[in-house]
């Protein structure tokens, strides 16, 4: 018999993780479409902390809908496309924020630090209930994990990533349950011929 510790825990999220961690911000937070709209680009772009609350308006381009991204820990900087859910939440959070250079603000109107982000992020995993502790990190694993899972290939997750070294960016493609189903589909048909 297999006995799974009870402390462990996965280190990413899923998509339906990551709306309702959305939903409980926009029905908790005080600042509710600025936390649920950090969460989407988080997920999406596959950031990290500091690089989200490092976000600044001029690594957003709202009329071609392209981001910046700028990376930390010395990774490959490119530039991703922004889709209509993320564009309609910059705008708005443009049009409600006052004036400052970056994207996500704290409520004394400086950037938000990735340690309040953090902290905001256990909260709302509280209030949504999530059955673990959760982390800002595992936005980006989710993301990484999410796009081996839809067929992207590591050289792909690679660049999304900003992964120099392509051994950081092999974990998501080694644990992607879908990329078996069509070589057990070539299996079954070796195995009829035989």
């Amino acid at each position: 018999m297999i006995s799974c510790s009870s402390s462990f825990t996965r280190e990413y999220l899923t998509a339906a993780e990551v709306e309702r961690l959305q939903a409980a911000a926009r029905q908790f937070s005080r600042w509710a479409h600025r936390d649920g709209t950090m969460i989407l680009l988080g997920y999406r772009h596959g950031l990290r902390a500091s690089e989200l609350c490092d976000l600044q308006w001029s690594q957003v381009e709202l009329t071609t809908g392209r981001l910046h991204v700028r990376r930390a820990k010395n990774g490959t900087p490119s530039v991703h496309p922004l889709r209509g859910e993320e564009l309609r939440a910059l705008r708005r959070l443009q049009r409600e924020c006052g004036p400052s250079p970056y994207v996500f603000q704290s409520e004394r109107g400086g950037p938000m630090t990735p340690k309040s982000f953090h902290a905001l992020f256990g909260r709302i995993g509280v209030w949504a209930k999530m059955p673990f502790p959760i982390h800002p990190h595992m936005l980006r694993h989710g993301c990484g994990y999410a796009l081996a899972n839809a067929g992207h290939d590591a050289r792909a997750l690679q660049a999304w990533l900003g992964h120099k070294n392509i051994q950081h960016t092999v974990r998501y493609t080694e644990l992607a349950p879908d990329r078996f189903k069509t070589n057990l589909a070539g299996w079954a048909t070796v195995a009829a011929l035989a």
